[in-house]
């Protein structure tokens, strides 16, 4: 027999439990990582694999129009969705996956079963951000064509900036007949975790173009063995820029107020420009761009070397009116000549907001609507030009105009009341169609430089041809001249004249004015209240300067006074 003393004893037993508790540690650890692991690339579609439904409905669906519960057609599991199609579009949602990471990668994917003529699918979603808003345009697919057997979808996604959301949909549409049906099976929205070492390369050829009062920059994107998954562009209100190099690890945020000189955009690998719009007259912008890789706090900024740097010098020109249509249809009003549709608000457009025409209403209906603009003042302006982006889908570019009047009233039927001459063949029509907005060009309206001018988009549809025609930022420039007459000058009261410190202007609205040198120069800016006005003038040199004032209705009023 073996004799152990109590000191051996005590020894052995603590060394046990030294090990039991080690492994216990190593158990824990264990379990940790594989929850940590667990949770990258967990589907954040709730109920994605259509198992769980409540009344009729699969849980985890907020919009579901024509879906009914389906066990027979089914890709796994023991359920799919099945979705019938009508007359109109029927839509299938899930509600708002939250928590979305700006440039972060995800991986949308899901499978369907297309093999009746009656109905086709395609994805319809959307990037939203707090508000609900959508960001940039909407994530479609071409039309579903019909085979025997289940067909998967897969794409990566680049969250945009100012995503906190996602909105998953897809949508039925009727083939050669309503009635028809597709299915839905294991829906899958994954964040790609992945963190990716720095870019390998700047991009090239970086570009920076005027247009008026906009800059368009772009690039040819970076190549190498590791390729950004987006860019932080930088701008400075200066032809000597003093850019301040990103830091790792610290995300710098979209800041697009120009107020402090200064900007900062985030954009998607992929897309090799952006729009710079509304800028100041006759200034010179540069920019610089940084590529990086990942997101939050594990961003990866190439800041070594040197980053391409770009400027561009915008036109002499003023903005003589501006829609954007951000909340509503602004200073533009609709005319519904016949149909049962009109020009509408829609939240589409980059930024979000556009007027919309419409001829669909269960079917092609026909409509003549009008979109027009408040009454224009082009009267001492030369190198007027009309600009606007649109976007056109369905039906054709038949019966969509671009007219201009200089003889409407602003009442009354505008299809029977003043002359209307045609722009249409000067803007650039989607073709084919698409959701995505295009520039559309411009036209030279000069010739219509008169005190009273309308513009108006005409929007016609057919019982077989109704298409969706969208219009945003509609811009009217032009470039104030030297002999702005007479009876101008009355509409602004501006006093004492000749001027030398100080020159009064009397308004009898809230707004804002501006002060221009014979040149065309805007030497001062500032905002006007109701009243009287006094500008500080001392820093102007001797001559003739033109006053242009804008009320908050947006009508303008030019007149001119005398620096001594």
């Amino acid at each position: 027999m073996v004799i152990i003393s109590s000191g051996l004893l005590a020894f052995v037993k603590n060394e046990l439990l030294i090990k039991i508790i080690l492994m216990k540690k190593i158990y824990l650890l264990s379990f940790l990582l594989f929850a940590t692991f667990a949770v990258i690339g967990q589907n954040m579609v709730s109920n994605g694999d259509l198992e769980l439904w409540t009344a009729g409905v699969p849980d985890g669906w907020d919009h579901v129009e024509n879906i009914t519960q389906e066990s027979t057609i089914v890709y796994a599991g023991t359920y799919s969705a099945r979705h019938q199609s009508a007359s109109s579009t029927q839509d299938f949602g899930h509600e708002k996956i939250l928590g979305i990471v700006e440039g972060s990668t995800y991986t949308l994917s899901y499978y369907y079963f297309d093999n009746d003529v009656n109905a086709k699918t395609r994805l319809w979603s959307k990037w939203q951000d707090a508000s609900g808003s959508t960001i940039g345009s909407t994530l479609e697919t071409e039309f579903s064509t019909d085979s025997p057997d289940w067909q998967s979808f897969n794409m990566d996604y680049i969250a945009p900036m100012g995503a906190t959301q996602f909105y998953l949909e897809v949508r039925v549409y009727k083939g050669d007949a309503e009635g028809g049906y597709v299915y839905y099976d294991d829906f899958s929205f994954v964040n790609d975790q992945t963190i990716y070492p720095e870019p390998t390369n700047y991009p090239t050829n970086l570009t920076a173009t005027s247009s008026g009062l906009g800059i368009n920059l772009s690039w040819d994107e970076s190549i190498g063995d590791q390729l950004p998954s987006g860019y932080l562009i930088l701008g400075e209100k200066t032809s000597s820029p003093s850019f301040v190099a990103p830091v790792d690890g610290v995300p710098v945020t979209t800041d697009l107020d120009w107020s402090d000189g200064k900007v900062s955009v985030n954009i998607g690998y992929g897309t090799g420009e952006f729009v710079f719009s509304g800028l100041a007259t006759s200034s010179t912008y540069s920019f610089t761009i940084y590529p990086y890789t990942n997101s939050g706090s594990d961003i990866d900024y190439k800041n070594d070397g040197t980053p391409p740097v770009a400027d561009a010098t915008t036109s002499n020109v003023s903005i003589i009116n501006a829609e954007t249509f951000d909340t509503d249809l602004g200073g533009w009003s609709t005319y519904n000549v016949f149909g049962p549709q009109e020009w509408e608000w829609a939240d589409y457009g980059d930024p979000p907001g556009c007027a919309k025409g419409n001829g669909y209403a269960g079917g092609a209906v026909e409509n003549e609507d009008w979109l027009i603009s408040p009454e224009l003042d082009l009267e001492g302006y030369t190198n007027i030009t009309l600009g606007f982006d649109q976007a056109r889908n369905y039906g054709s570019n038949e019966g969509l105009f671009v007219l201009i009047s200089t003889d409407y009233d602003g009442s009354g039927d505008p299809s029977i009341t003043g002359n209307w001459n045609d722009l249409t063949s000067s803007f650039t029509f989607p073709d084919p169609g698409s959701w995505d907005f295009i520039d559309a060009g411009t036209a030279d309206i000069s010739s219509y430089n008169s005190d009273a001018v309308y513009i108006a988009f005409v929007y016609n549809s057919t019982s077989s041809d109704a298409s969706t025609w969208e219009i945003d930022n509609i811009e009217v420039l032009g470039v104030m001249g030297t002999g702005i007459i007479d009876n101008k000058a009355k509409s602004v009261l501006a006093f004492p004249n000749p001027a030398s410190d100080v020159i009064n202007i009397k308004s009898n609205a809230e707004g804002s004015l501006r002060i221009i040198s014979i040149t065309g120069e805007i030497v001062i800016e500032n905002s006007m209240i109701s009243g009287k006005n006094s500008i500080d003038i001392s820093g102007l040199v001797g001559g003739l300067y033109f006053i242009e004032t804008t009320n908050v209705e947006g009508q303008k009023s030019i007149g001119k006074f005398t620096v001594k």
